[in-house]
């Protein structure tokens, strides 16, 4: 079992709760929404080290991954930005890649930025 789904099981949720909600069904609490989102942005990292890369869910994480230059000052190059049901929806395999860029549910910006999308379902 990934560390993606270890976390999905947490508090007042599992990895069924998670992907209903992420298909459109009732929100799991903030706890558990919260605990998914780090976990799985971080099994990201460590699936894809490097520093090329912002993907941001807000409010709960962002991070940099994708091996390739270091973005230290400003707005990062390429950014990934979505909301925690869409993410987790990605990360469980629920959402595909290039229909979530295509409704706008994920912006894409920069060359590498696209790199995301192969990496993902997470579990």
């Amino acid at each position: 079992m990934s560390d993606a789904e270890r976390s999905a099981r947490g508090p007042g949720g599992g990895a069924d709760v998670l992907r209903a909600w992420s298909a459109g069904g009732p929100e799991p609490d903030r706890a558990t929404r919260k605990a998914a989102v780090k976990e799985s942005l971080a099994e990201l990292a460590r699936r894809a080290p490097g520093h090329s890369v912002e993907v941001r869910v807000p409010p709960f994480g962002a991070v940099q991954c994708v091996e390739g230059p270091r973005h230290t000052r400003g707005t990062p190059p390429n950014v990934v930005e979505t909301d925690p049901r869409t993410w987790i929806g990605l990360a469980l395999g629920v959402l595909n890649w290039d229909d979530a860029v295509a409704s706008g549910t994920v912006r894409a910006s920069g060359g590498r930025a696209g790199e995301i999308g192969p990496l993902l379902p997470l579990a």
